[in-house]
């Protein structure tokens, strides 16, 4: 009795792991119909595809190495893929143990630093400013670019735990009261995330502008600046996307006085460039949206746009440019037409309400009710892996091309 109840069991096991580890490799065909090789870019796959799938599997690529991948939170797997020109590839999705996989995009919220939500992948950092933020009536309304290089790795975190570190601040507060001027700024400036130590820095102004690409109805073409964000919901943190979804407190606009806006911004590993999906509910008729990013004095001329294309961009000589600092390519791309792409510069009497900020290069679309307004913002640096202003245009006009031809695939 004691071995037939024990030979059951076996063949229960068997069969389980059966049919868990010797399924049939699911074949994932990706293919490139462009004259120019697709290199490390993000395909996704909807999970309701793969039948059968196995709780534990891996993603093969044609040499049956082990690909990095992610299940996001809309039910998707993604990884990420490179395709030769007019060609395809095969990857294979079959039972096995995943490796460990390297975080390369990620965030979170910092309630010690006024509610900030910053997020990043390899190539760059951005942050929005929270509920805190405008609690204290600080007009910062725009995305803050924080600058990255020489790692892959998550550093935004260690960032904010330098710059917020009390111990730290207590002691610099004591070094100056005691007189060590030069000890105190020693100290500050090794803690300070304004400062390049090796990886990158903060150093882009946002101030009461859209700053590095941030969305905004018009109102008689008079640009309705969000202010912050009322509450951050994080969908995906990594290893290959992060995305959350911010939403606003109501805003009016003539006749309409409850007007929220919603953002899920997502962000993949490799890319300069975040996805904004935007929506403005309660909204009664249509309305011109823009994109926009801020010109500096520093730049006044540093802008380029092209409405064919689809993108605007401009070189931002930072907040020290006689520091070396580098040019902060910030861009925003457009995979449907434009309704117009243009500067719109301040009176003199606003630059003194926007901190002395010149005004905006921006992408004009119309903003149907109940719709979404989809686009891309990002930016890259001249000190990492960005050379050049023609180099960034060049970036955001091919990826403009590839968002509107993505890779196919098909499963066989």
């Amino acid at each position: 009795m004691r071995f037939s109840k024990l030979y059951s069991i076996f063949i229960l096991l068997a069969a389980i792991c059966l049919a868990g580890c010797s399924s049939s490799p699911i074949e994932l065909t990706i293919s490139n119909d462009m004259d120019f090789d697709r290199n490390e870019e993000m395909v996704e796959v909807e999970m309701g595809t793969l039948a059968d799938l196995p709780r534990q599997f891996v993603v093969l690529d044609a040499e049956n190495n082990q690909v990095p991948y992610q299940v996001t939170y809309d039910g998707k797997l993604i990884f990420l893929a490179s395709v030769p020109a007019n060609g395809s590839v095969v990857y294979k999705v079959k039972a096995g143990k995943p490796q460990d996989f390297q975080t390369i995009a990620c965030g979170q919220v910092y309630p010690e630093r006024v509610d900030d939500v910053a997020w990043e992948n390899d190539k760059a950092a951005f942050r929005a400013y929270g509920p805190a933020l405008q609690k204290n009536n600080e007009r910062a309304f725009g995305y803050d670019v924080f600058t990255k290089r020489g790692t892959k790795d998550p550093v935004v975190a260690a960032r904010y735990a330098l710059e917020l570190n009390n111990e730290l601040r207590k002691q610099i507060g004591e070094l100056r009261r005691s007189g060590q001027r030069l000890l105190a700024d020693s100290l500050s400036n090794a803690i300070s995330y304004h400062i390049d130590h090796g990886n990158g820095m903060d150093d882009y102004s946002v101030g009461a502008t859209l700053g590095g690409g941030t969305s905004a109805l018009l109102d008689e073409g008079n640009i309705v600046y969000p202010w912050a964000y009322k509450t951050c919901d994080i969908l995906d943190n990594g290893p290959l996307r992060f995305t959350m979804k911010l939403d606003y407190n109501p805003f009016a606009i003539q006749d309409d006085n409850n007007i929220v806006e919603s953002r899920i911004i997502s962000f993949d590993a490799g890319s300069y460039m975040n996805k904004a999906q935007i929506a403005f509910n309660n909204l009664s008729s249509a309305k011109e949206v823009v994109a926009g990013l801020v010109i500096h004095p520093n730049n006044p001329e540093g802008y380029a746009f092209d409405k064919e294309a689809g993108y605007i961009a401009y070189a931002d000589l930072t907040d020290h440019p006689d520091r070396d600092q580098g040019s902060i390519f910030v861009g925003a791309a457009f995979p449907n037409p434009l309704k117009d792409a243009k500067v719109q510069l301040f009176t003199d009497e606003e630059k003194d309400d926007h901190k002395g900020a010149l005004g905006h290069v921006l992408g004009v679309s119309d903003y149907q009710p109940k719709a979404t307004f989809t686009y891309y913002f990002g930016s890259g640096w001249s000190k990492a892996d960005m050379p050049s202003m023609d180099a960034w245009t060049k970036y955001l006009k091919d990826f403009v091309v590839k968002a509107n031809h993505p890779l196919t695939v098909n499963l066989n």
